[in-house]
């Protein structure tokens, strides 16, 4: 059985031009079309302002409003925005009309757990991207779009076409699109609702208003098909907002970052592509004033593409920049792509970690400390410990690791400088008197460069079970002990 989710809009024009109006009630935001209040906020609705009303009797009963002119355009490209982002929950994505998206969900369903799920994740995802909305879940597409736009009385997932029937009977004739404009002669033959309006004879009906509203009560009752026009993801990603209002502090370009992000995961998700590397881009002053935008770049060790561990990252980053002018714009670009790997199939998870969990542990202390900070080992052809202990960078991505030593009886732990022990009852002391547990292993080398070595190692413990790394130097028959290094 199929199992659709509309995704309804019902403050499309207002959020595209007043993204925090929810956060500011003291004055209140209207949106014309045409000279004509489409869309206001909750405090300009307390002063008197209605749908439909002019802009000449918003400026009387609400003279401290802000008036804005509806902008299709900024209007249209968030729809496309949020249908990218929406394609991580399903490649079948498709516009529908009054600002509405419809999403075919019938294979996503078990990967999102359930209907409950995957609509609690579509509400996370709206409000990380800012948007107001409601959802509707019924078996066929109309009905979906239908639900989402019901009375908020009982709930919106009709899991079934049956209940979505019965559901439909009572709902209003003015939310069928082909109905709106014979609502009067409808009001006076008294059809009221849906019900009333699917038990009208079919041909009089049609006769009477045309086809459309027969078509459309079929489709939402699964027995006319139901045609679309797929959203198709872009070979690239850019994604670029902006802004309402200047940017101050890098802190609050992450919740825009986010934003983007959420638009990149979809696409992601859609090519079966992962990102080894992201570049955001935040826009300063332009024309005679003009700044250099700054550019951040992050370079991942594995490509990834969960949302999470790329906001983490960029997190990271934010917090350490300091901007030098106010942001106005931003961008954010994905030049460095992957195919995206397979989970792993092992019945038991390994020990320590995956390996990509190892890699998203690296990037994330190298955004936090720096690329200089974070070292791997790089050991070197010599005997002696001190010589071969040798550190570089972590790798970046697609370059090549760093030799790692064979497995040695030898402490993680290398004392910058050896301490000199102390000897009772003809014992090494440290702490305690030690007891040898292994050794002898005799190193003599170093006579090439004039840094001769001649040492016995052992591995020494404690009264307290502590393991310590020691040698015993032999230099014109004297013999010293020494702490090289510590066991974990």
């Amino acid at each position: 059985m199929r199992l659709w989710i509309s995704v309804y809009l019902t403050r499309l024009s207002l959020d595209v031009l007043c993204p925090s109006w929810s956060e500011s009630p003291a004055h209140g935001q209207v949106i014309l079309d045409h000279d004509k209040v489409r869309a206001m906020t909750p405090s300009a609705f307390a002063m008197g302002v209605r749908p439909g009303m002019r802009r000449g009797g918003v400026s009387t009963i609400a003279p401290e409003a802000t008036l804005l002119d509806r902008d299709p355009v900024r209007e249209a490209s968030a729809l496309n925005d949020i249908a990218l982002c929406l394609l991580q929950y399903t490649p079948e994505v498709a516009m529908a009309a009054d600002d509405s998206l419809l999403l075919d969900v019938s294979a996503s369903l078990l990967a999102f757990g359930g209907p409950r799920g995957i609509c609690r994740r579509i509400r996370q995802s709206m409000a990380l991207l800012g948007f107001h909305a409601q959802l509707g879940m019924a078996p066929t597409a109309q009905g979906a779009w239908l639900m989402a736009r019901a009375p908020r009385r009982g709930h919106r997932r009709m899991l079934r076409q049956r209940t979505l029937a019965r559901r439909m009977d009572g709902l209003s004739c003015q939310l069928l699109p082909p109905a709106r404009q014979h609502l009067d002669w409808l009001e006076g033959i008294g059809c009221r609702t849906l019900g009333a309006l699917a038990r009208l004879p079919r041909a009089g009906l049609q006769r009477r208003c045309g086809k459309d509203i027969s078509v459309a009560l079929d489709r939402a009752n699964g027995v006319a098909p139901e045609l679309f026009d797929w959203v198709v993801a872009p070979s690239t990603f850019q994604a670029r907002l902006e802004l309402i209002e200047r940017i101050d502090h890098a802190d609050a370009v992450l919740f825009v970052a986010h934003r983007l992000i959420q638009q990149m995961t979809g696409w992601l998700v859609a090519q079966h592509l992962a990102v080894a590397r992201i570049e955001l881009a935040l826009d300063h002053e332009r024309g005679r004033h003009a700044i250099p935008p700054t550019l951040l770049q992050i370079s991942l060790a594995e490509p990834a593409w969960h949302p999470e561990h790329l906001v983490r990252l960029l997190k990271e980053k934010l917090a350490q920049l300091v901007l030098t002018a106010p942001v106005i714009a931003v961008t954010l670009s994905a030049p460095d792509v992957a195919a995206r790997t397979l989970p792993s199939e092992s019945l038991f998870p390994e020990p320590g970690g995956t390996p990509a969990d190892h890699n998203r542990l690296l990037e994330l202390l190298t955004a936090r400390l720096g690329a200089d900070k974070v070292l791997q080992p790089l050991p070197k052809a010599d005997y002696r410990p001190e010589v071969a202990n040798g550190w570089q960078p972590a790798p970046q991505p697609k370059s090549r690791p760093a030799p790692v030593a064979p497995a040695a009886d030898r402490p993680f732990w290398l004392l910058e400088q050896p301490i000199a022990l102390v000897m009772q009852q003809h014992r090494p002391v440290y702490g305690s008197r030690l007891k040898m547990l292994r050794g002898p292993d005799r190193l003599e080398t170093g006579w090439w460069d004039d840094a001769p070595a001649s040492r016995d190692y052992f591995i020494a413990e404690s009264d307290h079970q502590v393991r310590y790394w020691i040698y015993r130097e032999r230099v014109d028959d004297d013999i010293r002990w020494f702490l090289h290094g510590l066991f974990a």
